[in-house]
């Protein structure tokens, strides 16, 4: 690839930010409704794992500063089965994760169309702005990483309104009273928060995604990585904070735009209307970040063998790879659909999240495997607790489906896949 057509450190820690400030922050006070205003302490572990994970893929870049995405990280470290596992979680991880961005998205123009949050006009909506999404990917990953950086910028706008907002009209009897709306102990309502929130702190992997994207991998994986979550979770403990000190947790159940119905509550409809317009902005620069994750960590499995050859052509991404994507992105939409905007919404992130999680723990299993510098094994050993607590804490109807996916893929592996080529064996370096 051309040196002038690589993303530099800043554009990959913007699309990094971008992937991650997304339609998590958007849409998941109403998911995170039921856990009331102590979910807070949700996004402060979440936000803890999610900078120890960043030290993980940094530490990846710098080891395997060649490996082309999350697969190779794996597999350089554990082998082709881990390779081949990771390639395809992640794969699906991303087309089941950008459903729910767009689920988002049709959230918030649903406050500018009600007809919209009905499941059919909701559904047809989705497809749309998986296929617009997609077409900007089409057009190539600086065109779509262009388009999320600006959409970051755009979206941080109804965030620091709804800051504002909390900090004008907070109040300590409604954020107390939301506390805990089932009255559940901390040690209940945290453990069970966390395959939710981390859901919007998915994308901390993004720059090791994109690794033979950007022009210095060794460097500029782990600063991209490091800058994105510190970022995110600022804003999202600050915007959780604000949203939950101004709307009752009953009513947040309900909503399918809370930041626009907390402008709405403090500021007026016209000011809500600006933070819906650049909330729907975001989430479709969310979208055709994420679907670009897709398109490369499809490429990058089709090269080591992983997927079938169409997906890549060497460094350059087919047309065919994001048509494909897009295709089983709508069928998903379809399939997934529910009453409300939100429980959609709810299974689609709890899915994901732990799908993602799982490759999280792999990767760091990896970077044990790689590392010989002590502090970097250690990080490595965070990495793995923090993902495999989170994944034992969720809900089973997320841990399930994952399961029954890795059950899935295993036997595709010995049944087709284990000779087709040499091992790799895993290699060692300095961290």
């Amino acid at each position: 690839m051309n040196e002038k057509q690589k993303l530099g450190w800043g554009l990959a820690a913007l699309v990094v930010a971008g992937n991650m400030i997304g339609s998590g922050l958007y849409l998941l006070p109403a998911t995170l409704a039921p856990f009331g205003s102590s979910s807070v302490i949700g996004w402060m572990v979440a936000g803890f794992g999610a900078v120890t994970l960043a030290l993980v893929f940094a530490a990846l870049g710098r080891l395997q500063p060649d490996a082309d995405g999350l697969s190779g990280f794996a597999e350089r470290g554990l082998g082709r089965f881990f390779g081949f596992q990771t390639a395809l979680a992640f794969w699906s991880a991303c087309l089941i994760g950008n459903v729910a961005v767009a689920v988002a998205a049709t959230g918030y123009l649903a406050f500018f169309f009600p007809v919209l949050s009905e499941p059919v006009p909701a559904t047809f909506c989705n497809l749309g702005l998986i296929w617009l999404a997609t077409g900007a990917y089409i057009l190539g990953a600086r065109t779509a990483s262009r388009f999320a950086a600006l959409a970051l910028v755009i979206g941080l706008i109804p965030i620091v309104i709804a800051v504002i907002a909390g900090v004008a009209a907070f109040d300590p009897n409604v954020f107390e009273a939301s506390w805990s709306p089932d009255n559940r102990p901390l040690t209940e309502t945290v453990p069970a928060s966390l395959a939710i929130i981390f859901w919007a702190f998915l994308g901390v992997e993004s720059a090791a995604v994109l690794s033979a994207r950007v022009k210095d991998p060794s460097r500029d994986v782990g600063r991209a990585s490091i800058a994105g979550v510190v970022l995110a979770t600022v804003v999202y403990v600050a915007a959780s904070c604000a949203v939950f000190g101004v709307i009752p947790a009953a009513d947040l159940a309900h909503s399918s735009s809370p930041y626009a119905d907390l402008a709405a509550k403090v500021f007026g409809a016209s000011i809500a209307g600006v933070v819906a317009i650049c909330a729907v902005v975001k989430t479709l620069g969310t979208l055709s970040g994420w679907v670009m994750m897709g398109g490369e960590t499809a490429r990058a499995a089709s090269r080591s063998g992983y997927l079938p050859s169409g997906f890549s052509a060497g460094e350059k991404t087919p047309i065919a790879n994001p048509l494909l994507g897009a295709a089983i992105m709508s069928v998903a939409a379809v399939i997934s659909g529910q009453p409300t905007l939100g429980a959609q919404f709810g299974i689609l992130i709890g899915v994901t999240s732990v799908l993602t999680l799982t490759v999280y723990a792999v990767c760091s299993a990896s970077l044990f495997r790689l590392a010989r510098w002590s502090r970097a094994r250690v990080i490595a050993i965070v990495g793995m607790v923090f993902s495999a607590a989170a994944v034992a804490a969720a809900a089973p109807g997320y841990v399930l489906p994952t399961a029954g996916f890795f059950v899935f893929t295993s036997v595709i592996w010995f049944a087709f896949l284990r000779k087709s080529r040499r091992a790799v064996d895993p290699t060692a370096a300095d961290a």
